[in-house]
């Protein structure tokens, strides 16, 4: 089941909602159980105790809340967060402040990806005080849109390969002489047969072809096929990076040292967080909202005491990477769900083709 796209629809009454709501809210701000005692306290309920703690119960008993110790007051479970996320919670509204210093620290890095990338999950970390993460995906399919050889000398050329929006290139020797004729007959052979083929496309029958095509040139054929199905495969393997790790260590939620470790790894490794990020990157291609995984809804096990939001960045309307959070699932919701959108579509904008103005976007209101 994909938890984004199916809002819970329980029949809760207001009162319950309003109470469900209040105790998840006191507890990412305190950290511990919560109790009838303190919601009387509240203005916005106004019901008694006795009338709260029933409430609370059959919120228990419907899955929303959790007992932790018997007399204690209850804690919000990952069914509780998943409806507050979908239905209850209110957008945090970013400052002036706040807007003023993500527009003028993004729109100076506004023309390289990486770099506005790397500025961009500084920001997520120092804003909402999680771990943050960008993501380019891994690709799903790598070819070579134009190529071009340029002799060097009598037995070297370079290869200039155009993959996406990128210019790759590869010194390649050869024991035999590089013409110019030969050079341009090989751009020519090169574009005619494998411009657009990913590497598992470039078959034996075609290399043989490009052989026959290049006549007295057909021993430059085999060694620069070669270079091509590397470069390739080495182009295709996604990046993960991460900011803020060491703010795990602020929340009891990983104080228990096996837990910290099982984190630590996982960002260490990558594999698995950047595949999971990959394939839902491409799969959010046609519903770009803020996607959220709560606990175990997430499908890497480690994380399954944490919450992963993360939300697409498009060029146009193709997807070109992520900008994410991770933290406890008691985490301040509105704040980090309201900064990954706006600081995604704000990105998204910037890096758009044919953008000269490149005029931030923030979708969030202000407190102004």
């Amino acid at each position: 089941m994909d938890h984004n796209r199916h809002i819970i629809n329980y029949d809760l009454s207001d009162r319950k909602k309003q109470i469900l709501k209040a105790i998840i809210e006191a507890h990412i701000e305190f950290g511990e159980p919560v109790g009838s005692k303190y919601l009387t306290s509240l203005d916005v309920i106004s019901c008694s105790s006795a009338t709260i703690r029933n409430e609370m119960a059959e919120l228990e008993e419907l899955g929303f809340l959790e007992q932790p110790h018997t007399s204690a007051g209850r804690i919000p479970s990952e069914l509780g967060y998943r409806l507050y996320v979908d239905s209850l919670v209110e957008r945090y509204r970013l400052t002036e402040a706040e807007i003023s210093e993500l527009q003028r620290t993004l729109r100076g890095k506004q023309n390289e990806l990486d770099a506005i990338l790397d500025t961009a999950v500084k920001l997520t970390s120092k804003f909402t005080r999680y771990t943050a993460l960008t993501i380019k995906p891994r690709q799903r399919r790598i070819t070579v849109s134009r190529f071009d050889v340029i002799p060097i000398d009598e037995h070297t050329m370079v290869l200039v390969m155009i993959i996406g929006r990128v210019a790759k290139t590869k010194y390649i020797s050869s024991d035999y002489p590089v013409t110019s004729e030969a050079a341009f007959r090989l751009s020519t052979v090169l574009n005619q047969y494998i411009s657009g083929l990913t590497s598992d496309e470039i078959s034996m029958p075609t290399v043989m072809l490009m052989e026959r095509a290049m006549g007295e040139y057909e021993y430059l054929v085999s060694p620069v096929v070669k270079s091509v199905c590397e470069m390739i495969t080495s182009f295709d393997g996604g990046e993960l990076r991460f900011d803020g790790i060491n703010r795990l260590l602020s929340y009891p939620d990983y104080y228990d040292n096996d837990r910290l470790r099982d984190m630590l790894e996982l960002f260490e490794r990558k594999d698995d967080l950047l595949q999971v990020l990959s394939d839902g990157t491409y799969a959010d291609e046609g519903d770009n909202k803020v996607k959220i995984y709560i606990g175990r809804e997430n499908q890497v096990k480690i994380m399954d005491n944490s919450t992963l939001i993360y939300k697409t960045v498009m060029r146009d309307n193709v997807p070109v990477g992520a900008i994410g959070l991770i933290g406890p699932t008691r985490m301040n919701y509105g704040r980090a769900i309201s900064l990954i959108d706006n600081i995604s579509d704000s990105v998204s904008h910037l890096i758009e083709s044919g953008d000269s103005d490149n005029t931030m976007y923030l979708n969030g209101e202000t407190n102004g």
